[in-house]
């Protein structure tokens, strides 16, 4: 008889397959899958037991697009996603990584771009970059009380500022010499080695430095010549590793360039991940071009190309003129360029400013994401309570002024005091089906760790599943149970080549138990929650406890009934580093 370390009762089990769910008991020795049986398992005296009836067991979610390089470093539990059931976590998306540049251009790479406080950033990363080499990040992760297994990709902007400095890798005069080229490459190639997933980039040039050095410059990959994508994926491609990127959402002519790598027309294809396939408000009809472009590349292009889609409403926050969105336009651009609040507040009040920021506001052929629809903008904190509720639309109408000018006199009277929330994208349940069955629209863009005070898709699985549960009892099903998981799990895991996202005999145990009954309206209710690792911060967090009732990382309970293990983050690690195409061994017990 096998005495088993953790049994899973009586839960109805998706592998992660995509095929139906079964009702079944699940043993786990070891920290590995021994047992999926549909009669009952016995229970040994040592033996816990988790409780499944009547719920969903499946692999853990798979999250392929977080920011977390900073935070994994001084909160190494990463609790906002291990409690929704997240298990495994990639690292260095969007061109930024932490693998080879000093922590002050780190610092300076991450911090604007994704909404982080640069000063903790900053002291982060100074106080715990041992490495000097990617083989020495992953065994400096693996010193860490880990929550759940993380995997990574190189970043391009990480790459170029550790080779050219960051002054000459955002000049747009400068590039790479042929020196520079082969020591690009061999970085590239060395971290490949090491098993990371692959690379990431970024051509969009509206994300920009922090810092005081280089301030308001794009990030170093957006300066990069198509001479020098095409080496670097001709590496990728040679070695079957994986680019993530983000095209120049001014021109977007550079989406077919990326399009163009993923074929594989005479060539092994280049697995690639591009952001991102939404129903913007922006674009009322740009949903209707991702499911086409995928289906050319991945059918007559013999491709392997993914979007990536965020499977729930888009929507985020600002304190004041806090929001990425800004960076769109140029008037937007010159006031995040000013950091001290004074000296921002003169611009604002500025008529000649003012003018400008119409102007930019009211452009009607301009790229964008952000609507600009200050009638959808719903103030929701502010020490005028007499606002609050409102959007600044009808505050413009009440004072008689200009929407801008409504706006801006709100900024300047009261700063980042002045909170307002809008909703970029997927605002359209009809469309936002039909967006996630397309074939080739793959679920990521959480963008966890980033953007605190702006959004918290840290529980996007849960979100899907509130979705696919809800719509089952309407009797409008869009997707079926079974089909979600796998799009959570094993689909994200095998294109990323990463050993992740199956809930099978001998895989490691990595597991989340949903709770149907739980998929409330609680999963979209807006939290905060104070965070220790960043100087008592308070970011935007979500808070569904009743839905998932226990995740596992390598057979371990974790987190169950809304509360972590003593150990959890803290004196054990759960997790391990995945490398790239390895069977990664259980880590069962391991203090740190």
């Amino acid at each position: 008889m096998i005495e088993f370390d953790v049994v899973i009762t009586g839960g109805t089990v998706y592998d992660g397959s995509g095929g139906p769910g079964v009702r079944a008991d699940v043993g786990i020795v070891g920290g590995v899958v021994r047992a999926v049986s549909s009669s009952p398992l016995e229970i040994g005296a040592a033996t816990e037991v988790v409780d499944a009836r009547g719920k969903w067991v499946m692999p853990g979610f798979v999250d392929v697009h977080t920011h977390y390089d900073a935070e994994v470093l001084v909160g190494p539990g990463l609790e906002e996603s291990v409690r929704h059931g997240v298990t495994t976590v990639l690292l260095g998306n969007c061109s930024l990584s932490t693998l080879y540049s000093t922590p002050v251009d780190i610092a300076d790479l991450f911090s604007r771009v994704e909404a982080l406080p640069r000063d903790h950033v900053l002291k982060a990363v100074d106080t715990h970059k041992t490495w000097t080499t990617p083989e020495e990040y992953i065994e400096a992760l693996e010193r860490l009380p880990l929550g759940p297994n993380i995997a990574a990709l190189v970043g391009h902007s990480d790459l170029r500022a550790h080779v050219m400095g960051l002054d000459r890798s955002t000049d747009r005069t400068q590039k790479p010499t042929r020196q520079e080229w082969a020591a690009m490459s061999d970085a590239l190639e060395t971290a490949l080695d090491a098993g990371l997933l692959g690379m990431s980039t970024m051509t969009n040039p509206w994300d920009k430095l922090d810092g005081d050095r280089y301030r308001s410059r794009s990030l170093p990959s957006s300066y990069a010549r198509w001479s020098e994508f095409r080496g670097l994926h001709k590496i990728l491609r040679k070695r079957g590793r994986l680019l993530q990127s983000i095209p120049n959402l001014n021109t977007k002519y550079d989406m077919v360039f990326f399009l163009a790598s993923a074929t594989g027309l005479g060539r092994t294809p280049l697995k690639t991940s591009l952001l991102a396939a939404a129903d913007a408000k922006a674009s009322p009809w740009i949903h209707r071009i991702f499911g086409p472009l995928a289906r050319a590349v991945n059918g007559p292009g013999k491709g392997q190309f993914r979007w990536q889609h965020l499977p729930t409403t888009f929507d985020v926050y600002s304190d004041g003129i806090d929001l990425v969105v800004f960076e769109e336009f140029g008037s937007g651009r010159a006031a995040l360029h000013l950091r001290e609040e004074l000296g921002r507040n003169e611009l604002l009040a500025d008529e000649a400013y003012r003018r400008w920021f119409r102007a930019d506001f009211e452009k009607k052929f301009s790229s964008r994401v952000w609507h600009r629809d200050f009638a959808d903008a719903q103030i929701t904190e502010c020490p005028d309570a007499s606002v609050i509720g409102k959007n600044i639309a009808e505050v413009a109408a009440e004072r008689g002024v200009h929407v801008v000018d409504a706006f801006l006199d709100l900024v300047v009277e009261h700063g980042r005091k002045l909170r307002w929330h809008t909703t970029i994208a997927n605002h359209r349940k009809k469309q936002m089906d039909k967006l996630i069955n397309q074939p080739g629209v793959t679920v990521g863009f959480s963008d966890a760790g980033a953007h605190l005070r702006n959004m918290a898709f840290y529980n996007f699985g849960i979100r899907l599943l509130h979705r696919v549960n809800e719509a089952r009892g309407d009797s409008r099903p869009f997707m079926s149970v079974e089909k979600a998981v796998h799009k959570l799990s094993a689909e994200l895991a095998d294109f990323y080549g990463v050993d992740a996202g199956h809930l099978r005999l001998g895989d490691r145990a990595d597991i989340v138990v949903v709770d149907p009954a739980g998929l409330d309206d609680d999963v979209i209710a807006y939290r905060e929650q104070t965070m220790p690792e960043f100087g008592g911060l308070s970011r935007m967090v979500n808070r569904n406890d009743r839905a998932v009732t226990a995740t596992l990382v390598s057979g371990r309970v974790v987190f169950s009934r809304g509360e972590f293990a003593p150990w959890f983050g803290v004196s054990e690690r759960a997790g391990s580093f995945l490398r790239a195409g390895v069977v990664t061994a259980p880590l069962v017990t391991e203090r740190v």
